[in-house]
């Protein structure tokens, strides 16, 4: 009878022994979900970055804008002749911002945050035309994030005798 009794304690020992870890491991089950369940609360959620590519053409005579997103697909396209009546102003840097600030509209409608900027003059110039400048300025203003800026001038490399003559155009 003291064996049967030893052993029945053992026995009542385990399973109780057993109950508790189940119990423990349940408990911890509950809250690692609970823990969980509130740091998906405290976390806000990141807005996604979208990023675009904006492609800005400015010669002495017009300033062209053209966002489009990374695939290639056009987002928006501005030039000067749409927002300005005098074909003289075109090239003005007040209406490179009044240009830009018709792209922000459009690129807050599709959710850009980030830009490449590409900058491109007139083939041979060595400099972009008046516009360039005040388009990235501003689009930083805004709050766009300027991720690079690249210059895409094409460069002649030889090729025909350009217009003009020896001594260029004269008056």
């Amino acid at each position: 009878m003291n064996k049967k009794e030893k052993e029945k304690k053992v026995l009542e020992e385990e399973t109780s022994e057993e109950e508790s870890s189940e119990e423990e491991i349940v408990e911890e089950e509950t809250k690692t979900k609970e823990q969980v369940e509130t740091k998906k609360l405290d976390k806000p959620k990141k807005k996604r970055e979208i990023e675009a590519v904006l492609n800005i053409y400015t010669s002495f005579n017009n300033t062209i804008a053209h966002v489009t997103d990374m695939s290639g697909r056009t987002i928006a396209k501005v030039t000067g002749g749409m927002v300005t009546k005098h074909s003289r102003l075109k090239a003005n840097p007040t209406v490179a911002m009044f240009i830009s600030k018709r792209i922000v509209e459009k690129m807050r409608e599709v959710g850009v945050t980030s830009l490449y900027v590409r900058i491109r003059a007139k083939t041979g110039n060595p400099a972009p035309g008046p516009g360039a400048n005040a388009i990235v300025k501003s689009l930083t203003r805004d709050g766009f994030k300027i991720l690079n800026i690249l210059d895409t001038t094409r460069s002649p490399r030889g090729g025909p005798k350009k217009k003009g003559g020896r001594r260029g155009r004269r008056p």
